[in-house]
């Protein structure tokens, strides 16, 4: 299991995903530790991209929520979005 480091630039999130037949994680929502829940209506895209503004390299959700569109980052065992 990976382990937590604090980083200034990501804030952690616990996220409930579906888990495809094939091994495919599709992220259903996510809430921040001390945050409101964010349902994702819509996966825009996924690949392997860094974390621009964070640092890091991981899985890269291009997600919408309402009018919002953001990423959310699945690198290895922990979720995380990036901080404005």
């Amino acid at each position: 299991m990976q382990e937590y480091r604090p980083n200034p630039g990501k804030e952690y999130v616990k996220v409930r995903a579906d888990f495809g037949l094939d091994g495919s994680i599709r992220p259903l929502k996510f809430r921040p530790e001390n945050g409101p829940t964010v349902v994702v209506d819509q996966i825009l895209d996924v690949r392997q991209a860094p974390a621009l503004k964070a640092g890091g390299q991981g899985t890269r959700y291009t997600c919408r929520a309402g009018e919002r569109i953001f990423y959310l980052f699945h690198d290895r065992s922990l979720w995380f979005v990036e901080k404005d």
